[in-house]
């Protein structure tokens, strides 16, 4: 039996205008980027540490099934051929075969997108797990070359956009 604390957060976000709890301690500006492993559409670990050195601009979206979050994977796909020594990564609960027509059908090729469904690691590390839905909320981090957390914008509203051009900015001064 797991005896582990989980922080929960309320007040931060709501979906669809109501009040939602996130689960985790989250992170913040300045802050070491936690380590975390999700898996890719065949399953396969993909961790952070795998992309040392380099920027990471990481899009954490509730699901690809749902317009927004399908919009934001790919405006961040249309953008990362444009970014240079940047590597995006969309990451959410979808499981990974779900992931995988969705990036078919969408021809999303130039990021990597992967699920957190098994461990739930990088929504509890990133405090981004929403409490009784197992869903993502909707943020966007930068990671600089030195694994620091650059930029964060955690959108209060599940249903909302993120600000595309701020995290955009962010991860060109990052690199």
């Amino acid at each position: 039996m797991c005896t582990e604390t989980i922080n929960e957060r309320a007040g931060l976000i709501t979906m669809k205008g109501g009040p939602a709890t996130l689960l985790g301690a989250g992170v913040k500006v300045g802050d070491k980027a936690p380590e975390f492993t999700a898996v890719d559409e065949n399953f396969q670990p993909v961790k952070l540490s795998s992309f040392k050195g380099k920027t990471v601009l990481i899009s954490a979206v509730p699901s690809l099934d749902t317009p927004v979050c399908a919009l934001q994977t790919k405006r961040f796909n249309e953008e990362a051929a444009k970014l240079k020594d940047v590597q995006l990564i969309t990451i959410s609960e979808d499981l990974p075969f779900a992931q995988k027509r969705f990036c078919q059908a969408e021809k999303i090729g130039t990021i990597r997108v992967v699920s957190d469904t098994i461990e739930r690691e990088f929504g509890l590390k990133y405090g981004l797990l929403i409490k009784g839905l197992s869903l993502l909320a909707r943020c966007v981090i930068v990671i600089g070359k030195d694994g620091k957390v650059r930029y964060m914008d955690l959108v209060k509203e599940v249903t909302e956009h993120p600000d595309y051009e701020k995290a955009l900015e962010a991860a060109r001064k990052a690199v």
